[in-house]
Parts: structure tokens; C-alpha cells; sequence
């Protein structure tokens, strides 16, 4: 099995955390569209995860990101791929 860069594996395990902790603002989550994340994580892979419209930051100060459709698809692509079982 080919090894994942470090590069690489702080991106993909940051966007599956993103996903798998996320919030909304909806009474009923499984029906939720919109979810944010907070984003304590390292800078470097949260801009990344940004540049390549996984997730919105917004204002650099706010504490939470937004997933994107493509970041949310991606993040279950992700799980999927290690085997990991969504909440929902």
C-alpha cells in the first residue's frame, strides 16, 4: 500500500474531523443543510482546506468554518475511503 504524505494526511484527517464534529443551526440535524465546524486546527491545513473550497472561513477571527457542498462531499468520500461510519 502506497504511503499518504504527512502533507496529505493532515488535510484529509482535518476535513473528516470537520465533517464529524459539525454544528448547525437547525432544530433537526438529519434534516440540516448547513453545517459549521469549529476550526481549531492548524492554520496552515485550514487555509489549504480553504484555497481548495472544502470549507469558507469567512472573517479570519470567527471561530467556525462553513463545510461546502464539495467539502462535505469530499469529507464522505474520506470516510468512506477509511471506513469510517458517518453519525447519520
Amino acid at each position: 500500500m502506497e504511503k499518504t504524505s504527512s502533507k496529505e494526511a493532515m488535510k484529509e484527517l482535518t476535513m473528516m474531523l470537520m465533517y464529524l464534529s459539525r454544528i448547525t443551526a437547525e432544530r433537526d440535524f438529519k434534516k440540516a443543510e448547513d453545517f459549521y465546524a469549529w476550526k481549531n486546527y492548524d492554520f496552515d491545513t485550514v487555509n489549504l482546506l480553504e484555497s481548495e473550497e472544502y470549507i469558507h472561513q469567512g472573517r479570519k477571527s470567527s471561530k467556525r468554518v462553513y463545510l461546502t457542498e464539495d467539502g462535505k462531499a469530499y469529507a464522505k468520500a474520506l470516510l468512506e475511503k477509511y471506513g469510517i461510519a458517518d453519525w447519520y
